[in-house]
C-alpha cells in the first residue's frame, strides 16, 4: 500500500536555512494524492518568500523523515503560486538518489528509493488563497491635544508615524500621515489601511505610534510615541482611545514630566474591500521597466573606484539593487520580459546624448528576458555608451507612463526602478511627469547610489508633503526612495541587506495599486476556473 505525505518548508532571508513549516495528512493508496490540510502563510509582495516541497512514501509511523522513501522535490516562492493564474502553480517534482539524513537534514545517498538524480516524476499543483480577515480595511481619525512645542519661532508642524510590530520583536512602517503645519492641537484628516498592514490580521498586536515634528530638512524632532492594537482602536471614538504621547528620554530625566500631549481617536469603522490579490488571482499583470543613470558623475566603469564597476566577485550597486527588487516583481510578469533603459549618455552610432535608451541596443524592442538578460544588457552597454549627463528622469518616466495610458482598464499596472547617482537635473520637469503619472496605473521606484546628497527625491517621494506641478497635486503617492547606502551591511551579509532594501522599497506598492483601481471604480475579474490535471499528479493546497 502506498502512502503519501508532503512536507512544506521555509526559508530564512538571513541564515538560508530550511526549516520545516509544516507536513500534510497522510494518504494512503493512490498515486495522485489530493491533500486536504492547508497551510497558512504570512504573505508579503515585498519580500521573496522561498518554499521547498517534499514528497515522501510513508513506510511507518515515525516522524523521522530519513525512515521513509523520499520521493521528490520542487521549489518556487510564494509570489510565484500568488502570481500565477487563478494563483495555481504547477510545478514538476524531481528525484535525486538521497534521503534527509535524520539530524542534520542534508541529502544523503540512498539505495532504497532507487532514484536518479534530476529525473522527474510527476508534478504537484499548489494553490493560494487569501485569508477572509484580511479583507478588512480600517478608516481611521485621529487629532491631538497640547502637543510640545518644538518649532522656535512657531508652535509645532505635527505628523504620526503608524508601525506594526514583527513576530521577531522588530516593527515595520505602515503609514504615516500628512503634516499639520503650526498648531499643537493638529486634526488629521481620516485615512484607510489594510487591516493586514496595520496588524497581520492579529488584533491583539502591538501598533505602536509616533509623533514628530516635521523640519524641511528631514530631521524631524521627536515629539513621544504611545502603543496601542487593533481591538483597542475597534472600540471606536471612547475614554479608552485617548492616548498619553511619551517621550521615554524626556520621562527619565525630569520627575515632574506627566507627558507631551495627548493623541485621541475621533473614529473607526471597518469595511471588506477587494485587495491586492484579488486583482493578482483574476490576471493583472505587473510589468516592470528598469532604467539605469549613465551619467559621468558615476566614474569611469573601467576604474574600480567607479559606481558602474564591475568586480568579477560581487556585483555593484546598481546590479545589487536591479536584482533585489527584479526577482520579487518578476513573479507578478507571466512572460519575465521587461523593459530596460539607460539615460545621460551619449549613445552609438552618432555619440548624441540620450535619456531613454534601450540597453540591449533594440529600440524597437527594449525588451530584456528576466533579470539575468536585464543584467547582461546593462554589462554590454556599459562597453558601447559613453557616460555623460546630465541626471533627467522625466523622459524615462514618460516613456512607462505612455504605455500606462494605453491600458487602464486594470489588466495591467506598471513599475518603474529608477537608480541614480546624482542630483536631478531636470526637477521641474519630472515633478509635472509623477503628477501626470499619479492618474495611470504605474508606481515609481527610486534608489539612490553613492554618496551624493539626495534632498529632492526625498521631495519626489511625497511622503510629507504630496508632490505638486503648476498648482495640481498629485492624486496619488507614486513614489518611493530610499538610498543605497542606507542598506549597506558592514558584516558583509548583502543577501539580507538586499532583502531588506526590497522590502522597505515595495511595501508601499499593493497599497499604491489599490488606490488606483479603487479610485477608478476597478473591480477583479473572476478566478479562472480550476484545470483537471493529467497524468501522475501530487497535489497540495498552501
Amino acid at each position: 500500500m502506498r502512502k503519501r505525505v508532503c512536507v512544506l518548508y521555509t526559508q530564512g532571508i538571513e541564515t538560508k536555512q530550511w526549516r520545516e513549516f509544516g507536513r500534510t495528512e497522510v494518504i494512503d493508496n493512490t498515486l495522485n494524492p489530493d491533500f486536504v490540510r492547508k497551510f497558512i502563510l504570512d504573505y508579503f509582495f515585498e519580500e521573496k518568500q522561498n518554499l521547498r516541497f517534499d514528497l515522501y512514501d510513508v513506510d511507518s509511523k515515525s516522524p523521522d523523515l530519513s525512515k521513509h522513501d523520499f520521493l521528490g522535490q520542487t521549489f518556487c516562492t510564494l509570489g510565484e503560486i500568488v502570481g500565477s493564474p487563478g494563483s495555481r502553480l504547477e510545478k514538476h517534482l524531481t528525484i535525486g538518489a538521497f534521503t534527509l539524513h535524520s539530524k542534520t537534514g542534508k541529502p544523503m545517498p540512498s539505495v532504497s528509493n532507487g532514484g536518479i538524480p534530476g529525473k522527474k516524476c510527476g508534478t504537484i499543483i499548489l494553490s493560494a488563497e487569501e485569508l477572509g480577515n484580511c479583507r478588512d480595511v480600517a478608516t481611521m481619525q485621529f487629532c491631538a491635544n497640547k502637543l510640545d512645542k518644538k518649532d522656535f519661532f512657531g508652535k509645532s508642524d505635527p505628523f504620526m508615524v503608524f508601525y506594526r510590530s514583527n513576530e521577531d520583536g522588530t516593527f515595520t512602517i505602515c503609514h504615516k500621515t500628512e503634516v499639520v503645519k503650526n498648531t499643537l492641537n493638529p486634526v488629521w484628516q481620516s485615512f484607510s489601511i489594510p487591516v493586514r498592514a496595520l496588524c497581520n490580521g492579529d488584533y491583539d498586536r502591538t501598533i505602536k505610534v509616533e509623533v514628530y515634528d516635521w523640519d524641511r530638512d528631514g530631521s524631524h524632532d521627536f515629539i513621544g510615541e504611545f502603543t496601542t492594537s487593533y481591538r483597542e482602536l475597534a472600540r471606536g471614538q471612547s475614554q479608552f482611545n485617548v492616548y498619553e504621547v511619551v517621550n521615554p528620554k524626556k520621562k527619565m530625566k525630569k520627575k515632574k514630566y506627566i507627558n507631551s500631549g495627548t493623541v485621541t481617536l475621533l473614529s473607526f469603522a471597518t469595511e471588506s474591500e477587494h485587495t491586492f490579490l484579488d486583482y493578482i488571482k483574476g490576471g493583472t499583470q505587473i510589468n516592470f521597466t528598469v532604467a539605469i543613470d549613465f551619467t559621468a558623475s558615476n566614474g569611469n566603469p573601467s576604474q574600480s573606484t567607479s559606481l558602474h564597476y564591475m568586480n568579477p566577485y560581487q556585483l555593484n550597486a546598481y546590479a545589487m539593487a536591479l536584482k533585489a527588487v527584479g526577482e520579487i516583481i518578476q513573479d507578478y510578469d507571466s512572460d519575465k520580459m521587461f523593459p530596460a533603459l539607460g539615460f545621460g549618455a551619449k549613445i552609438p552610432p552618432d555619440g548624441r546624448v540620450s535619456h531613454e535608451f534601450p540597453l540591449n541596443g533594440n529600440s524597437d524592442n527594449p525588451h530584456c528576458s528576466g533579470i539575468e538578460g536585464i543584467l547582461e544588457a546593462y554589462h554590454e552597454s556599459l562597453k558601447t555608451v559613453q557616460l555623460y549627463g546630465p541626471t533627467n528622469f522625466a523622459p524615462v518616466v514618460n516613456h512607462v507612463a505612455r504605455y500606462a495610458a494605453a491600458v487602464q482598464d486594470g489588466s495591467q499596472y506598471f513599475i518603474l526602478l529608477i537608480i541614480t547617482d546624482g542630483v536631478i537635473s531636470d526637477m521641474a520637469q519630472t515633478k509635472e511627469a509623477i503628477v501626470n503619472a499619479a492618474k495611470l496605473p504605474m508606481s515609481i521606484i527610486i534608489v539612490g547610489v553613492g554618496q551624493a546628497e539626495f534632498d529632492a527625491m526625498v521631495e519626489l517621494d511625497g511622503d510629507d508633503i504630496r508632490i505638486s506641478s503648476r498648482g495640481k497635486i498629485a492624486e496619488r503617492d507614486i513614489v518611493q526612495f530610499v538610498p543605497f547606502r542606507d542598506y549597506i551591511d558592514r558584516t558583509g551579509n548583502h543577501v539580507l541587506s538586499m532583502a531588506r532594501l526590497a522590502k522597505d522599497v515595495l511595501a508601499e506598492i499593493p497599497d499604491q495599486f489599490i488606490s488606483y483601481m479603487k479610485g477608478r471604480s476597478i473591480k477583479p475579474n473572476p478566478a479562472p476556473p480550476p484545470y483537471a490535471p493529467t497524468g501522475q499528479t501530487l497535489q497540495t493546497e498552501i
